[in-house]
């Protein structure tokens, strides 16, 4: 018997296009986002790919999860970045292993997305704040903004996650586009907490300087402007990309222009203060802060009667 090698009559080729557009719309509705491995310990640890502002390409990102089916409180996680095209290029996915342990503890699922320009996840850095001169610190707290938003948005809309009382954590860079997202309702996110929010710290690689740092005040200043999420600020005492001083400054501008911000400077950690976010000792510093935030009433509660 010969092999088959297609449909030689027009019956048989029609039959075939029947059968192709019957099923093409239920292959078009398939999403290429959700779970793309077994979760894993510690924390349910699972691999996601989540959308990003540019619809041709996925963030790679990871789900932490406590015990259970939920429904749970979301905390999105938004990582740092750099300017550096390369060191983005070689960036791990990000996962904030400790700090989301103490979340998920507390009842959260946790998600850590990568965003775009970075690691795995690539395509155009949005987020470029334009040199450091004549930095645009809007264009690039508002790119940063939307992909905290578009990440949040999917996962909010998963069965086992609660549609209400998410917490946004943003870590420096991360942590400008979280006051960015301040303005967007309450009933859906109760608070945002930063460590050491900012862009452009470390100027031409020099502790405690900052390209055109007024620039960088007046975009805070924009950011609290129609804010309604409560934002707690922390730093620590030895920051040298956004120190003490200059991230008052931020909170104040930002508090100015119409933001609710809770500021506390933390104790030193270890030789850079700004990396507290990141490690096991630097979560076990801010634990108690942490926990004080999370237990505080929410935006949104506090208009319940």
């Amino acid at each position: 018997m010969q092999p088959f090698q297609g449909c030689r009559t027009p019956w048989f080729r029609g039959f075939f296009v029947v059968i192709l557009l019957a099923i093409a719309p239920a292959a078009m509705a398939q999403s290429p986002f959700g779970p793309v491995s077994a979760e894993a310990e510690p924390n349910r640890a699972q691999a996601w790919l989540v959308p990003s502002p540019d619809p041709h390409v996925a963030s790679h990102a990871v789900l932490f999860r406590p015990p259970g089916e939920g429904p749970f409180r979301l905390a999105v996680i938004a990582h740092a970045s750099t300017q550096n095209v390369i060191y983005r290029a070689q960036m791990r996915q990000p996962e904030y292993r400790s700090l989301a342990a103490f979340l998920v503890a507390r009842g959260f699922a946790v998600l850590v997305p990568e965003r775009l320009g970075h690691g795995a996840t690539g395509g155009d850095y949005l987020e470029d704040q334009r040199g450091c001169d004549e930095a645009d610190y809007l264009h690039s707290g508002r790119a940063t903004r939307e992909a905290i938003s578009v990440a949040f948005n999917y996962l909010r809309g998963q069965p086992f996650i609660r549609r209400d009382e998410a917490v946004i954590i943003g870590h420096s860079a991360g942590g400008w586009g979280a006051l960015a997202l301040a303005n967007a309702d309450p009933a859906e996110i109760s608070s945002i907490i930063v460590f050491a929010p900012g862009r452009g710290g470390q100027a031409n690689g020099l502790p405690n300087q900052i390209c055109a740092p007024h620039t960088l005040l007046a975009a805070a200043n924009e950011f609290g402007h129609g804010a309604h999420i409560p934002v707690s600020w922390l730093v620590a005492a030895n920051d040298s990309y956004f120190p003490p001083d200059f991230s008052r400054k931020l909170a104040d501008a930002f508090r100015a222009g119409g933001g609710k911000v809770d500021f506390r400077q933390l104790a030193a950690y270890d030789g850079e203060g700004h990396w507290m976010a990141e490690t096991d000792n630097g979560v076990k510093l801010v634990a108690g802060e942490l926990d004080r935030l999370l237990k505080a009433p929410s935006a949104a509660g506090s208009k319940k009667p």
